[in-house]
């Protein structure tokens, strides 16, 4: 039947009443689940429902994104149901007296990605038993290749009196072909899970296993008050960053370069590198593995 989701068998449609069930609060982690077959952006969408005071706990899922981000405005796209592409929304700034959850003070925010890189490789190690590792700050990687990226936006609260949200959006490549891989202006080869390998590549326990190791390893982050080293966020980072003890060389936003070894993660997630000029710790910035 043309136009239908079942003509391409190894990549069948999600069901959103299935990913519900298993994801939605009271059975899962997840306040809210919303599935579209097609979207321009999953992030820009959750940015529209923070824009409308959207309470934390939402997720959206695509099965085609059409102008999907990464980070720096660069495009994250594949064919439909090939990959995952999926956004939750975070107010980690408000208190959840029921959790017990104190404010998180905004340095702590730019741990949100890494968080996420976390997530993803324990999802990717779990279902798909491939050793995958991290490029700092979020990148993927499986034998060097990249297979997923993630974007983390603050957005103004949607109100005067509450404080930013985080968007998280994360794209995985899972099933596509070599001849439907993405260019990476960064360099990196492109790869999916289907191509390194991996044992599984059905969507559905993929996204479930990612969204609740996501949600596992927030709730971990706010019960210790944001602080990633209490509650192991920078331990376990730092176990799956490939950046850390590799010869990088660091673009920075402003366009200079900063040659130097990757020695790593500071307390506020901060890349640290040991450059000649001295010690340095980068917030920002596209890193290219020397060795």
């Amino acid at each position: 039947m043309p136009g239908s989701p079942y003509t391409d068998l190894d990549r069948p449609p999600l069901s959103a009443a299935r990913l519900r069930q298993a994801l939605v609060a009271p059975h899962g982690p997840w306040r809210r689940l919303d599935l579209r077959a097609e979207t321009a952006s999953t992030n820009a969408d959750v940015v529209e429902a923070v824009q409308a005071g959207e309470p934390e706990g939402l997720v959206v899922v695509a099965e085609r994104q059409t102008a999907g981000r990464g980070r720096r405005g660069r495009n994250w796209q594949s064919p439909p149901r090939a990959g995952i592409a999926t956004s939750v929304l975070l107010r980690p700034g408000e208190a959840v007296p029921e959790r017990g959850w104190s404010p998180v003070p905004p340095s702590g925010y730019g741990w949100l990605p890494l968080l996420a890189g976390v997530a993803l490789v324990e999802a990717v190690a779990r279902l798909a038993e491939l050793e995958a590792r991290l490029k700092w700050p979020n990148d993927l990687l499986i034998d060097d290749a990249k297979c997923a990226g993630v974007l983390a936006e603050a957005v103004p609260g949607g109100s005067a009196d509450r404080p930013p949200a985080i968007v998280v959006g994360i794209g995985l490549n899972v099933t596509l072909r070599a001849d439907e891989l993405p260019e990476n202006p960064t360099g990196l080869p492109a790869t999916s899970l289907q191509l390194a390998g991996a044992t599984a590549t059905d969507r559905d326990p993929l996204l479930r296993a990612l969204l609740r190791s996501l949600a596992d390893w927030y709730d971990r982050w706010r019960d210790a008050g944001g602080d990633a080293l209490a509650s192991g966020l920078r331990e376990a980072y730092e176990a799956a960053c490939a950046t850390i003890g590799r010869q990088v060389r660091v673009l920075l936003p402003d366009g200079r370069e900063v040659h130097g070894t990757a020695t790593g993660v500071d307390a506020d997630g901060q890349l640290m590198v040991d450059a000649p000029t001295g010690a340095l710790r980068l917030a920002a910035g596209d890193v290219l593995h020397l060795r």
